[in-house]
């Protein structure tokens, strides 16, 4: 999934692909699709998006 903003700000922007079952999410940097990925274990990337929901992150 892509940033709905990578092609509009000219910013940083990431993406990720969904895992499946087991493994990791993978993330990387939305202007280089073959450089390299950031493996996030599958366990952390739901605590890291139930923190983003619930507003626990500030911003």
């Amino acid at each position: 999934m892509k940033s709905s903003y990578s092609g509009s700000n000219g910013g940083d922007c990431i993406e990720c692909a969904p895992a499946t079952p087991g493994h990791a999410v993978p993330v990387r940097d939305s202007k280089r699709p073959h450089g390299p990925v950031l493996a996030v274990p599958r366990a952390a990337w739901t605590d890291f998006v139930g923190a983003v929901r619930g507003g626990e992150l500030g911003g």
